[in-house]
């Protein structure tokens, strides 16, 4: 799937603020995710490089050149880099449990926000929103299109490294769950 400025902008806003019921696509992909803190703080933790990822999406031209860091936090810098000795506790534990998946390699910072360049088809995913469902649970909500494969080793590598214990999904789910679960509803 193409991501263009249109579609990129939209993502901006829902990860800013909530999107409307009314707006929600026929069917959304979830990830339940373990935190291993306060679920506020890590959502926060996750959000930040999904917004920077986004912003050069809109800015930059994605040539060979290695892409701008400045707008990525340091801890996901740290832990992207080949020695990640200096990123927080969260962000190693979160690299550990991500490098113990079958079959996956840890994201170097540059391929990783590759995969925001509007014309990169391997994104399989746009942002939809996120939850919190319990004392160290939480939900990603991400439009794939209605498909129930699709690329978001991206999307795991940031939500273990903002600090996931476990990360499960992708499954579908209808758009009335998320409603549901925003308004409160079991």
């Amino acid at each position: 799937m193409l991501h263009d400025a249109d579609s990129l902008i939209l993502e901006l806003q829902r990860l800013r603020e909530r999107p409307s019921v009314g707006d929600a696509p026929p069917v959304l992909s979830v990830f339940d995710v373990t935190t291993a803190g306060d679920p506020a703080s890590y959502l926060e933790r996750l959000r930040e490089p999904v917004e920077a990822g986004l912003r050069l999406g809109l800015t930059e031209e994605f040539c060979d050149d290695d892409l701008p860091t400045d707008e990525l936090p340091d801890w996901f810098i740290d832990v992207s880099g080949d020695r990640f000795e200096g990123a927080p506790d969260f962000a190693q534990l979160g690299r550990e449990r991500h490098s113990k998946l079958r079959g996956s390699g840890n994201w170097r910072v540059q391929g990783w926000l590759f995969r925001f360049a509007p014309d990169d088809e391997t994104r399989g995913w746009a942002w939809w929103d996120a939850t919190v469902v319990g004392k160290s649970k939480v939900r990603i909500w991400v439009d794939s299109w209605g498909e129930s494969f699709f690329g978001c080793g991206d999307l795991r590598w940031v939500a273990f490294t903002a600090g996931a214990r476990d990360v499960d999904g992708p499954r579908l789910a209808r758009p009335e769950e998320w409603a549901a679960e925003i308004a409160g509803r079991p």
